[in-house]
C-alpha cells in the first residue's frame, strides 16, 4: 500500500479523535465545572483582597485611636495648665486658645475618619460574609457536577483510549518523516491531506498553478498546495 494512501487513512483515525476529544471538551458538564472552579478563584481572591484592606484598616484605626488618646492627653494637660497659669496679656491667651483650638479640631478630623473606617470595617465584615456564602453555594454546585461528570469522563476515557490505540496502529507503516510532516502541517491546516477537486486545493479551495496539475497528470502520487501548504493526495488507480 502506498505511503499517502496509508497517511490517507491515517487522516480518518486522527481526525475522528480530534472530533471526539472536542466533544469531550465541550461537555457541558465540564463547562459548568470550570466556570464554578474560575468563579471560586475568582472568590477567594476578593476574599484576600477584602482582608488586606481590613488589616490596613485595622492599624489604621489603632494608629488614629493612640493619637486620639495622646491628643486628649495634651488637651488636657493644655488646659490644666492654662487654668494654673493665667496669661499675663490678651496676645498670650490667643496663642494658648488657638493652640488649644488647634489640637481639638485635629481631634474632631481623628475622629471623624475613625468613625467612618469603623463604619467601612463593618461593610468589609458583611462583605465577607456575603462572598463566603457565595463560594459555599458555588463549591457545593462544583461537588455535585463533579461526581456526575466523573462517570461521564470515566466512561468517555474508554473510547477515547480506544481511538488512541487505533491511531498508534495506522500509524505503523508510515515512513516517520512524512508523519512528521503530516503533524507539522496539522499544527496550521486541518486536515493536513486532503484531495483535489476541479483542479483546486479541497482545503483552502485555491486553484492550483498549471505545474502542479502536470505532475499529477504524470503519476505523482502527491503535490503540496502553495497557499495553505497542505499534502494534495492523489489516489493510485488500481490495476
Amino acid at each position: 500500500m502506498e505511503q499517502y494512501e496509508l497517511l490517507w487513512q491515517y487522516q480518518q483515525v486522527d481526525m475522528e479523535l480530534d472530533q471526539y476529544e472536542k466533544e469531550m471538551r465541550g461537555n457541558s458538564n465540564r463547562k459548568e465545572l470550570i466556570k464554578h472552579r474560575d468563579f471560586l478563584k475568582e472568590q477567594q481572591e476578593v476574599l484576600k483582597k477584602i482582608e488586606a484592606d481590613v488589616e490596613i484598616m485595622s492599624d489604621r484605626m489603632e494608629a488614629l485611636a493612640d493619637e486620639i488618646e495622646r491628643l486628649n492627653g495634651s488637651v488636657a494637660e493644655a488646659t490644666a495648665n492654662f487654668e494654673a497659669n493665667r496669661p499675663e496679656d490678651l496676645e498670650e491667651a490667643k496663642k494658648q486658645i488657638a493652640a488649644l483650638q488647634k489640637l481639638i479640631t485635629t481631634i474632631s478630623r481623628y475622629e471623624g475618619e475613625l468613625a467612618k473606617m469603623r463604619k467601612d470595617s463593618e461593610s468589609r465584615d458583611r462583605q465577607q460574609r456575603e462572598v463566603r456564602v457565595r463560594a459555599a453555594k458555588a463549591r457545593a454546585e462544583f461537588d455535585r457536577i463533579k461526581v456526575i461528570y466523573d462517570e461521564e469522563y470515566k466512561q468517555a476515557s474508554v473510547k477515547l483510549e480506544a481511538l488512541k490505540k487505533t491511531v498508534a496502529e495506522e500509524a505503523k507503516g508510515i515512513d516517520p518523516e512524512l508523519l512528521e510532516k503530516y503533524k507539522a502541517i496539522k499544527r496550521h491546516s486541518t486536515p493536513p491531506i486532503t484531495r483535489i477537486h476541479d483542479d483546486r486545493c479541497g482545503g483552502c479551495n485555491m486553484q492550483l498553478p498549471a505545474a502542479d496539475m502536470n505532475k499529477i497528470r504524470t503519476g505523482a502520487p502527491y503535490v503540496e498546495c502553495e497557499n495553505c501548504g497542505r499534502i494534495l493526495y492523489v489516489p493510485q488507480e488500481k490495476k
